[in-house]
């Protein structure tokens, strides 16, 4: 059926490795260290993961300027369900990435802040329900998008101020453009008129709800 049936044993475990990565993980980040040699391993052998995941309803993205490698349902099933606050979180995440990635001249260095710079963003927010982030939030996002390969804690203690995160390319796959021009104005708009104190703070919370 598959080329890959005809492969040596190692072949065999190298493609059964990666593709569980790519189920389990969504992202194949070429910057790990350990998921590099599957990067690597899927590119070379493109069209046998393409086939393969066709039959289960997935395309496969290859973005090589970022070095990372995603699926995509083609039915729109099989997507992570992320709570409010994670979607929230995650727009943060790559809004940080991009103005970030801005202020570094090279690829070759990876984006990283620290817990302080996400709960600045999110506070600014000025979310009725929960204006600021607590211990469980930053403890939960964090062990959410570190298993699909979007972040990586580099210290223990999350809930420290000065907690450094890696940021990866993966966030611009995981978000759309759409979503993160419309987040852009959104919060834009409703900073000016937080400022101004002119604005009822429950209507951005009627607008996060809408978009669940």
């Amino acid at each position: 059926m598959f080329e890959i049936l005809n492969e040596s044993v190692t072949q065999k475990d190298k493609f059964r490795i990666a593709a569980n990565k790519l189920l389990n993980n969504c992202f194949i980040l070429k910057k790990r260290d350990d998921t590099r040699k599957d990067y690597i391993f899927i590119k070379q052998n493109y069209e046998m993961f393409a086939t393969y995941f066709e039959l289960l309803g997935y395309e496969i993205k290859i973005n090589e300027d970022q070095g990372v490698i995603g699926l995509v349902n083609q039915f729109g099933t099989g997507r992570v369900e992320l709570s409010k606050y994670e979607s929230i979180i995650l727009l943060i995440l790559r809004l940080l990435y991009i103005e970030k990635r801005k202020q570094i001249s090279t690829y070759s260095e990876e984006v990283m802040v620290i817990m302080e710079e996400i709960r600045e963003k999110y506070a600014m927010l000025k979310i009725k329900t929960k204006p600021v982030m607590d211990k469980g939030m930053e403890k939960n996002f964090i062990k959410v998008f570190r298993k699909y390969n979007i972040i990586q804690n580099l210290d223990t203690d999350v809930n420290n101020a000065e907690a450094r995160i890696i940021i990866y390319p993966s966030v611009i796959m995981a978000v759309t453009v759409e979503d993160v021009t419309n987040f852009y104005e959104m919060t834009e708009k409703k900073l000016q008129e937080y400022a101004n104190n002119k604005e009822d703070l429950a209507e951005i919370d009627s607008i996060i709800d809408e978009s669940e």
